[in-house]
């Protein structure tokens, strides 16, 4: 198939690549760069062998957005160009909402406009909120904590009307939980733009030296040491998870909406002690405040992924933590140095 990449450049979006070009599908890039960096593209094409058509595009500008469906002929579009912190959107609301909720928007009327009806949609765990039920099926509430969160509820909602209205648009709305590691051989991994909001990447940057020390945002919930539990998910096994969802596509014509995690939830300081012991080094701790919107635990239920899409995550907290260390001990200061 060829695919319409959409913030391609990113942590998650380079790693789909590498997996999208191992199947043998065409994928183009259009990425604005605000939170990632084009030198990603040049180190996959080092891993697939194979340049990548990148283009400098705004999914908010539908005359750009034209421009790249009228030379091309898509059959489906996989959408990562979001903007994803929460202690951010609850400073910046209204940026969140324009950029994540408009500019889905603007590439939905592209998508129609070019006749292109299969969409892959990046969404999260944070739909969620602070959830009563673990682990968390699809089904579960949804009771956002934070803008961020909001946004990406808004985006399903339009994603459902359009897939009850229009029988002839079919997307899979993939909620992650969250993605740590690198690809093993090194070349590509997260590189935040300015001080990581996620606890992996601050984690390798502590351990790099570009910070004095790791802050913890709560050591007081009702959590096994008090400090708060994720489902962390190897961002090669969630780059799979879109490959995979991309070939259920052809075999299906639903919309519907599926969990992409493990299962299994590790704590702050559980990811530190791994961190650790992969890394041999020790990292200075801080403790902090909780931060508004952060809840206790949040752990996937990733039945309907393994049933639906026949797909289930193979890392495990050591490979994540393995793989996360080398891309930052390769390329300490991210691509912006190399």
């Amino acid at each position: 198939m060829k695919v319409l990449v959409c913030g391609g450049s990113g942590y998650i979006g380079s790693h789909t690549i590498v997996e999208l070009l191992a199947k043998g599908h065409e994928v183009v890039v259009v990425d604005n760069h605000v939170n990632s960096s084009p030198q990603s593209l040049k180190h996959v094409a080092r891993i697939v062998g194979v340049d990548i058509e990148a283009i400098h595009c705004d999914i908010r500008d539908p005359s750009a957005l034209d421009a790249v469906f009228s030379r091309h002929n898509f059959d489906a579009v996989i959408h990562f160009a979001s903007l994803k912190s929460h202690t951010e959107s609850w400073r910046q609301p209204l940026l969140y909402y324009e950029n994540n909720v408009t500019g889905t928007i603007s590439l939905l009327q592209a998508m129609f406009r070019a006749k292109v009806s299969r969409l892959i949609f990046s969404s999260s765990a944070a739909v969620y909120g602070s959830s009563d039920v673990t682990p968390i099926p699809e089904s579960a509430a949804l009771c956002p904590s934070s803008p961020y969160g909001r946004t990406k509820l808004v985006v399903e909602n339009m994603i459902q009307e359009l897939g009850a209205t229009h029988l002839d648009f079919q997307a899979t709305v993939l909620r992650y939980f969250n993605p740590v590691g690198a690809h093993p051989s090194g070349l590509i991994g997260e590189d935040p733009i300015g001080a990581p909001s996620n606890l992996m990447p601050y984690l390798c940057q502590v351990a790099a030296g570009r910070f004095p020390f790791l802050p913890i945002y709560g050591d007081d919930y009702p959590t096994h040491d008090g400090t708060a539990v994720r489902d962390y998910i190897h961002v090669v096994d969630l780059a799979r998870a879109h490959a995979r969802a991309l070939e259920y596509m052809r075999e299906c014509d639903e919309t519907f909406v599926v969990n992409v995690g493990t299962g299994c939830g590790y704590s702050v300081l559980d990811v530190v002690a791994a961190f650790e012991s992969v890394s041999g080094c020790q990292i200075p701790l801080s403790y902090m405040p909780r931060r508004a919107g952060d809840i206790a635990k949040s752990v996937a239920s990733p039945i309907s992924a393994r049933q639906r899409l026949r797909w289930e995550a193979e890392y495990d907290l050591h490979k994540m933590c393995e793989d996360a260390w080398r891309w930052q001990s390769t390329y300490p200061h991210g691509y912006r140095m190399n």
